[in-house]
């Protein structure tokens, strides 16, 4: 058995989406490239995303490092 994450799962559910509406494919390279291209636009959404009570928590760490450092 494999463990994976959530973010795996989703990654693998969104290439077997994409791959499923084309019928059928005109080569391997043509497979990789709807790969590739289904986990670039992941990645852009993911970058977009915010974790949630980060902002408040950045001013704090801000100002333990600049205790720690003098910076």
């Amino acid at each position: 058995m494999i463990y994976t994450t959530n973010w795996i799962e989703r990654t693998n559910k969104e290439i077997r989406k994409r791959l499923k509406a084309m019928n059928s494919l005109s080569s391997l390279k043509a497979a990789e490239k709807i790969v590739y291209l289904t986990i670039q636009d992941l990645q852009e959404r993911w970058q977009a995303h915010k974790l949630k009570g980060f902002a408040a928590a950045h001013t704090a760490l801000q100002d333990k490092f600049k205790q720690r450092y003098g910076v």
